[in-house]
């Protein structure tokens, strides 16, 4: 009788519990899955369904062959950040640079420099833009997982812009501050409108290739390259006093430096000497001069290096920004 039972309650256990259980287990994995999907369904299409109030499409000029383009914003911030910051940098770094250049496009945009374009690709104008094909093309290897990554920081910060007052900013960058940014009438004699770029310290940069550089010349090509624009250059080179820095910046670069008969800017020193940067000291030994160099660009707004370095220590692409730009908002463009 007590087998009886036994084998009962198995059949009972077999037939109906089991199968419940089952049943159970199944619907619960079925809405964890699907509760998953949904998440990263929803995320996808956020990232997909961004649509622009304006700004989505930009005209493009092409310097070197004048033609003008139309192309959507976030596929030319693509090619922009992939010529304008070395891919290993790390993720957050390269979103920041997205976010950016976003920022400076749209100021470019609202503050037009070009009659029949938006912004043009040449560097020394607006900024740098690299076709798709020419960038894999230079890249050695694992070229689609880099464009990937370039990609996937533009994505990711879709529609972000820097703002001061809830206007977009004229975000400057460069590519090595040398420890310290620089104040824009320092170097354009501007931008005291622009209270958001500011002198601030930078740690870390002194372990890029950027950091450091020398240019060393003869005293004959010293004189050579200043009268491309003086002239009537004269310089006495047993004089100590006749190459003089005279005058520095707030952020410590040259301001005003002295070469026998003329006072020129540490700017134009920068020119015409080919110098990466203001920030240098002068060295004279018999016959030559040695210019050493730190940091690399105008210093003014986000050192690249700098936010390399920051984002391997943990900062994330709003971090960045704000420490570069003082008192800005990271705002969503339609917002504005």
């Amino acid at each position: 009788m007590k087998k009886v039972f036994i084998y009962f309650i198995a059949f009972l256990f077999i037939c109906f519990i089991l199968p419940a259980l089952l049943t159970k287990f199944e619907m619960s994995a079925n809405i964890e899955t699907s509760s998953n999907e949904t998440q990263e369904n929803e995320a996808k299409t956020s990232e997909e369904e961004y649509v622009y109030n304006k700004y989505g499409t930009i005209k493009l000029l092409h310097a070197d062959t004048n033609e003008v383009e139309e192309v959507e914003l976030d596929t030319y911030l693509c090619n922009v950040v992939s010529a304008e910051m070395p891919v290993d940098f790390e993720k957050e770094a390269l979103k920041a640079q997205a976010i950016v250049a976003r920022t400076y496009t749209i100021y470019k945009i609202n503050n037009k420099k070009h009659d029949n374009a938006d912004i043009c690709d040449d560097s020394t104008c607006c900024q740098a833009w690299i076709s798709k094909e020419d960038r894999l093309a230079r890249w050695a290897d694992n070229k689609e997982e880099k464009w990937a990554k370039i990609e996937e920081c533009v994505n990711e910060t879709k529609g972000k812009i820097i703002t001061y007052n809830n206007q977009p900013i004229n975000a400057f960058f460069h590519s090595n501050s040398g420890g310290k940014t620089e104040l824009p009438v320092d170097v354009w004699g501007g931008g005291t409108n622009m209270p958001y770029l500011q002198v601030v310290e930078t740690s870390g940069e002194d372990g890029y290739t950027q950091y450091n550089s020398e240019v060393e010349l003869t005293n004959e090509e010293v004189l050579e390259k200043l009268k491309t624009k003086y002239s009537d250059i004269q310089i006495d080179f047993n004089n100590e006093e006749d190459i003089k820095i005279l005058e520095y910046t707030t952020s410590g670069r040259v301001k005003t430096i002295k070469f026998g008969n003329h006072e020129i800017s540490g700017t134009e020193a920068r020119s015409i000497f080919g110098l990466r940067a203001t920030n240098f000291q002068i060295t004279k030994t018999e016959g030559k001069v040695k210019f050493t160099v730190v940091g690399y660009g105008h210093g003014v707004g986000m050192s690249q290096t700098g936010a390399d370095s920051m984002a391997k220590n943990g900062s994330t692409a709003e971090d960045i920004i704000k420490h570069f730009y003082v008192g800005v908002e990271i705002k969503e463009v339609n917002s504005i």
